[in-house]
């Protein structure tokens, strides 16, 4: 997986995290490692985010309901 992504215009942060990650749940993940560009929902085009792997416990659990995971 790459460790970063340059955006494009229109871009929103959940937008990326389905094209990173594979879902938008995964969007809070992607802000905590992104928190200096915090104040922008609509991005321009080439701005790099990092988007580090997700956590073993986030990936065995996905699909699962909080109370199974």
């Amino acid at each position: 997986m790459a460790t970063t992504y340059t955006t494009k215009a229109g871009d929103t942060w959940d937008a990326i995290a389905y094209a990173v990650y594979g879902s938008e749940k995964y969007i809070g993940h992607l802000m905590q490692n992104n928190f200096p560009l915090l104040d922008r929902f609509v991005f321009e085009a080439d701005v790099n985010l990092n988007t580090p792997a997700l956590p073993e416990s986030t990936q065995q659990s996905a699909g699962l309901p909080a109370w199974r995971a």
